[in-house]
């Protein structure tokens, strides 16, 4: 089995059981490594898909330009997520997914997943959950955003990161890495970054989270999920038969 698709089983399996045969039929996909330096773009808007991306390391995001220049990150994607699975019925991107580190992807075509869902009824269920949960993860960005105080709205982030980076191996202990530029974290945020510099200072005075560079330590998640008002019912984390 290769580190995606070992990756994507972790994160299929936290929601449901694989069967043997499942994880088999996973491994059979037809993968096309890639990787990408930070900066560049994984997926390209307007751009027609004849393949779904599977990150395997680093961190990403979906990307929305805006006609002057700036733009918005929508959602951050970690080691385990499509980042454009949803493109398999869309067929043309309305956004870019860029790499917010140095990453490693596979791609995997379209045809492959189309006959994948054809034979594999509950792993197209499982599949069509991660594009569920990420309409919910985007869902929560957008009431953070217009809602959600900029303390309050990074809190719910390291709260959700922490949660998805420990589902894929990639944190435990409270401890993970949060690749980002504070410019990035601005885009994240909706902020400038003056006032995203103001926010992570609050942060840090909490107690609750210690964060230097890229290492974030998170020393007591309930009270900061209390802060945040962090209900990660979203993430879709409970294993059941789906």
């Amino acid at each position: 089995m290769t580190p995606a698709i070992e990756l994507l089983c972790r994160a299929l399996s936290r929601r449901d059981g694989l069967s043997p045969e499942e994880i088999e039929l996973l491994a059979s996909l037809t993968q096309k490594k890639a990787t990408f330096a930070k900066g560049t773009e994984l997926i390209s808007a307007h751009s027609r898909a004849y393949s779904s991306c599977l990150v395997t390391s680093g961190l990403t995001a979906r990307a929305v330009m805006l006609e002057d220049g700036r733009r918005q990150l929508t959602a951050l994607h970690v080691p385990g997520d499509f980042v454009d699975l949803h493109a398999l019925l869309l067929k043309v991107m309305d956004h870019s997914v860029v790499a917010m580190t140095n990453c490693s992807a596979v791609f995997i075509p379209h045809a492959d997943l189309t006959a994948l869902t054809e034979k594999a009824p509950h792993l197209t269920r499982l599949l069509w959950l991660s594009t569920t949960v990420d309409a919910a993860i985007q869902r929560e960005m957008i009431a953070s955003i217009g809602r959600r105080t900029p303390l309050k709205h990074l809190c719910h982030l390291i709260c959700e990161l922490y949660l998805r980076f420990e589902v894929v191996g990639l944190a435990e202990s409270g401890r993970f890495q949060l690749a980002l530029t504070q410019s990035d974290v601005a885009d994240v945020l909706g902020l400038s970054v003056v006032h995203t510099n103001r926010t992570i200072r609050a942060l840090r005075a909490t107690g609750f989270v210690s964060w230097r560079n890229f290492d974030i330590e998170i020393k007591d998640f309930e009270r900061l999920a209390d802060l945040a008002g962090f209900d990660p019912t979203y993430l879709s984390l409970v294993s059941e038969p789906r």
